[in-house]
Order: C-alpha cells, then sequence, then structure tokens
C-alpha cells in the first residue's frame, strides 16, 4: 500500500491525490540550466588559463559550488513538490507536506462551509490556482498550485454537498 492510501481509513475512498502544479518547478529548471552553463564556462576558462596543479584544484572548487546551487535551488524545490500532497477522500480533505519535518491538516468533510477558488490569467492559462476552504470554525485555509483548480473546486462543492445531504460519495475513483 503506498501514499497517501497509508493515511487512509480501511473503509475510506480516494477520490482526488495531487501534488502542486508543475509550475513550482519551473525556476528550478531555469536555475539547473543556467547554473550548468555558467559552471561549464568557469571551467573551460579555468582549463585554458591555469597550470595542472593549480587547475585540478579550481576545477574542483567550481564542482562543489554547482553541486551546491543544484541542491539548494534545484533539488531542494523538486523535492518539496514531490513530498506535497492534496488528498479528498469522501469524508475528508487531507494536505500533506515535508520530507524531514512533516505537516499534516484534516478538514472533515461535515466541517466545510464554502468552498472557492481564485486564478490570475497566468494561473489561468496554466490550468492552476488557489483553493480555498472555509471550516465552520477556523479562518479559511488557502491552497496554492492546485492543479485543476476549477474541477477541484467543484468536486469538492459536489462532495460537501452529498455529505450535507447524507448520501456520502457519489463520485467514481479517476473522474478528477
Amino acid at each position: 500500500m503506498g501514499y497517501p492510501e497509508d493515511v487512509l481509513a480501511p473503509d475510506e475512498q480516494l477520490i482526488l491525490h495531487r501534488h502542486p502544479h508543475w509550475k513550482m518547478l519551473f525556476w528550478p529548471a531555469v536555475i539547473l540550466l543556467v547554473a550548468t552553463a555558467v559552471a561549464g564556462f568557469a571551467g573551460g576558462f579555468v582549463y585554458r588559463t591555469t597550470d595542472p596543479p593549480t587547475r585540478s584544484i579550481l576545477l574542483i572548487v567550481v564542482l562543489v559550488l554547482w553541486l551546491a546551487v543544484l541542491g539548494w535551488r534545484c533539488v531542494a524545490p523538486v523535492v518539496s513538490w514531490k513530498s506535497t500532497h492534496f488528498i479528498v477522500t469522501e469524508r475528508r480533505v487531507l494536505v500533506r507536506q515535508g520530507v524531514l519535518t512533516h505537516s499534516g491538516i484534516d478538514i472533515p468533510m461535515n466541517r466545510i462551509s464554502s468552498v472557492q477558488f481564485r486564478h490570475g490569467l497566468f494561473d489561468r492559462l496554466l490550468g492552476t490556482g488557489t483553493l480555498i476552504i472555509a471550516s465552520s470554525s477556523d479562518e479559511p485555509l488557502e491552497y496554492d498550485d492546485i492543479p485543476d483548480v476549477q474541477g477541484v473546486h467543484a468536486m469538492l462543492y459536489h462532495q460537501v454537498f452529498e455529505v450535507e445531504q447524507g448520501r456520502g460519495s457519489r463520485i467514481p475513483d479517476g473522474d478528477y
């Protein structure tokens, strides 16, 4: 049994499991390309302008700096993206994030009082947006970069309506 199935109750049905939108990975990809180009240029410059004993040390320094930039600005955002989960079941909405330090929130369907979404022009072009869930006692929770935010909003609204009517889930797996 894989994630997120291992956090569900035995009779709980998974309706939706999403990671944030891929747009979160745009800048790490750009940084990867730019850092690689700069490291290649620096390595070539060091190779052509230095003597063999110094050359090896400087090439190692360039390599270490390149790996540090990749780890900090490329690998860490990808791992963060992969470890962030937005999950909807017929009973609750779950959000889990983190690698070393985990955090999460569960919102029971019967506690959700409203579901909203917001997206600007750029988000609309990419098919993403912010989902806003208001529960009966807390301030609204905002979840950024939800793929197909309008579809998720509609599905979640219908799911909350079904729970309020006491009918449970009628949405089959995989529709959203």
